[in-house]
C-alpha cells in the first residue's frame, strides 16, 4: 500500500533539518537550490514535506548544507 509524504515520519525529519540548516547558514531556498542544482520550488516542496526526496537528491542537498547525507535524517530534539 502507498504511503503519502506527509504520513512518513522520516520525510517530516528530513524537511525539519533541512529547512534548520538552511536557516542556520543564512540561505534562501532559492540560494539553497542553487547551490544544490534543484529547483527552487524543489525546496520548498521538500521542506512542507510535500515531496519524497530521492537518495541522490538527498546527498546534492547535504552537500549544499555542508553536512554528511546522514544528519539530514536524523531525528534531533
Amino acid at each position: 500500500m502507498p504511503i503519502n509524504a506527509h504520513e512518513c515520519p522520516l520525510v517530516a525529519i528530513f524537511a525539519a533539518n533541512v529547512r534548520r540548516r538552511r536557516l542556520e547558514l543564512a540561505l534562501s531556498q532559492e540560494e539553497l537550490a542553487e547551490r544544490a542544482g534543484v529547483h527552487r520550488t524543489y525546496v520548498g516542496m521538500l521542506e512542507r514535506s510535500e515531496k519524497n526526496v530521492t537518495i541522490y537528491n538527498i546527498e546534492r542537498i547535504a552537500r549544499a548544507l555542508e553536512l554528511k547525507p546522514e544528519f539530514l535524517l536524523k531525528e534531533t530534539h
